[in-house]
Protein backbone atom coordinates (compact mmCIF):
# COMPACT_ATOMS: atom_id res chain seq x y z
CA UNK A 1 0.00 0.00 0.00
CA UNK A 2 1.35 3.71 -0.91
CA UNK A 3 1.08 6.75 1.52
CA UNK A 4 -1.94 8.09 -0.74
CA UNK A 5 -3.69 4.37 -0.81
CA UNK A 6 -3.21 4.31 3.03
CA UNK A 7 -4.84 8.25 3.06
CA UNK A 8 -7.69 7.40 0.67
CA UNK A 9 -8.60 4.37 2.75
CA UNK A 10 -8.50 6.47 6.10
CA UNK A 11 -11.00 9.00 4.37
CA UNK A 12 -13.37 6.06 3.08
CA UNK A 13 -13.11 4.64 6.80
CA UNK A 14 -14.02 8.19 8.42
CA UNK A 15 -16.68 8.76 5.96
CA UNK A 16 -17.96 5.04 6.07
CA UNK A 17 -18.18 4.19 2.29
CA UNK A 18 -16.77 1.12 -0.48
CA UNK A 19 -14.18 1.30 -2.85
CA UNK A 20 -17.40 0.75 -5.25
CA UNK A 21 -19.62 3.77 -3.65
CA UNK A 22 -16.56 5.89 -4.21
CA UNK A 23 -15.42 4.73 -7.33
CA UNK A 24 -19.05 5.17 -8.97
CA UNK A 25 -19.63 8.52 -7.30
CA UNK A 26 -16.02 9.92 -8.67
CA UNK A 27 -16.22 8.12 -12.04
CA UNK A 28 -13.60 5.58 -11.54
CA UNK A 29 -13.59 1.58 -11.94
CA UNK A 30 -13.70 0.14 -8.35
CA UNK A 31 -10.57 -2.15 -9.45
CA UNK A 32 -8.90 1.49 -10.85
CA UNK A 33 -9.24 2.78 -6.69
CA UNK A 34 -8.65 -0.81 -5.31
CA UNK A 35 -5.06 -0.85 -7.80
CA UNK A 36 -4.22 2.66 -6.85
CA UNK A 37 -5.00 2.23 -2.89
CA UNK A 38 -2.54 -1.01 -3.16
CA UNK A 39 0.27 0.64 -4.90
CA UNK A 40 -0.28 -1.37 -8.08
CA UNK A 41 -1.05 1.86 -10.43
CA UNK A 42 1.57 4.57 -10.60
CA UNK A 43 0.92 8.68 -9.17
CA UNK A 44 -3.00 9.49 -9.62
CA UNK A 45 -4.11 12.64 -11.87
CA UNK A 46 -4.33 16.10 -10.88
CA UNK A 47 -8.06 15.75 -11.86
CA UNK A 48 -8.11 12.46 -9.89
CA UNK A 49 -6.63 14.20 -6.87
CA UNK A 50 -9.46 17.19 -7.34
CA UNK A 51 -12.49 14.86 -7.66
CA UNK A 52 -11.11 12.98 -4.53
CA UNK A 53 -10.70 16.01 -2.60
CA UNK A 54 -14.36 17.12 -3.58
CA UNK A 55 -15.60 13.75 -2.89
CA UNK A 56 -14.34 14.12 0.85
CA UNK A 57 -15.03 17.82 1.24
CA UNK A 58 -11.49 18.36 2.47
CA UNK A 59 -10.12 21.85 3.55
CA UNK A 60 -7.70 23.35 1.31
CA UNK A 61 -4.95 22.49 4.28
CA UNK A 62 -6.22 18.60 4.26
CA UNK A 63 -6.25 18.88 0.61
CA UNK A 64 -2.71 19.99 0.41
CA UNK A 65 -1.32 17.49 2.44
CA UNK A 66 -3.62 14.72 -0.02
CA UNK A 67 -1.79 16.04 -3.31
CA UNK A 68 1.74 16.04 -1.21
CA UNK A 69 1.38 12.20 -0.19
CA UNK A 70 0.22 11.44 -3.67
CA UNK A 71 3.68 12.95 -5.04
CA UNK A 72 5.20 10.78 -3.11
CA UNK A 73 3.08 7.56 -3.70
CA UNK A 74 4.43 6.42 -7.06
CA UNK A 75 5.48 3.18 -6.60
CA UNK A 76 7.84 2.92 -9.32
CA UNK A 77 9.79 5.02 -8.95
CA UNK A 78 13.01 6.37 -11.69
CA UNK A 79 16.33 7.90 -10.00
CA UNK A 80 18.08 10.16 -13.01
CA UNK A 81 21.80 10.04 -11.47
CA UNK A 82 23.35 11.16 -14.50
CA UNK A 83 25.93 13.51 -14.06
CA UNK A 84 26.07 13.09 -10.38
CA UNK A 85 28.84 11.73 -9.00
CA UNK A 86 29.73 7.91 -8.98
CA UNK A 87 28.80 7.70 -5.63
CA UNK A 88 25.20 8.92 -5.88
CA UNK A 89 24.65 6.06 -8.62
CA UNK A 90 25.92 3.53 -6.41
CA UNK A 91 24.01 4.72 -3.21
CA UNK A 92 20.68 5.10 -5.66
CA UNK A 93 21.47 1.59 -6.76
CA UNK A 94 22.07 -0.27 -3.54
CA UNK A 95 19.28 1.67 -2.02
CA UNK A 96 16.80 0.08 -4.82
CA UNK A 97 18.37 -3.19 -4.36
CA UNK A 98 18.23 -3.26 -0.03
CA UNK A 99 14.80 -1.33 0.37
CA UNK A 100 12.58 -4.18 0.54
CA UNK A 101 14.17 -5.58 3.33
CA UNK A 102 14.80 -2.73 5.63
CA UNK A 103 12.66 -1.93 8.38
CA UNK A 104 10.48 0.89 9.44
CA UNK A 105 12.88 2.09 11.82
CA UNK A 106 15.72 2.04 9.05
CA UNK A 107 13.16 3.94 6.96
CA UNK A 108 12.51 6.46 9.49
CA UNK A 109 16.02 6.90 10.07
CA UNK A 110 16.99 7.54 6.38
CA UNK A 111 13.61 9.79 6.34
CA UNK A 112 15.68 11.95 8.90
CA UNK A 113 18.80 12.19 8.01
CA UNK A 114 17.33 13.86 4.05
CA UNK A 115 15.34 15.99 6.63
CA UNK A 116 18.56 17.22 8.08
CA UNK A 117 20.69 16.89 4.91
CA UNK A 118 17.28 19.16 3.23
CA UNK A 119 16.71 21.80 5.77
CA UNK A 120 19.98 21.73 7.85
CA UNK A 121 18.53 24.69 10.01
CA UNK A 122 15.23 23.20 10.79
CA UNK A 123 16.30 21.78 14.37
CA UNK A 124 18.01 25.41 15.40
CA UNK A 125 14.40 26.98 15.72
Amino acid sequence: MTPFGEAVRELRRRKGVSQKEMAAAIGVSPAYLSALEHGKRGAPSFDFLQRVAGYFNVIWDEADELFRIAHLSDPKVVLDTSGLPPGHTAFANRLSMEIRGLSAETIRALEDVLEKATFPDKDRG
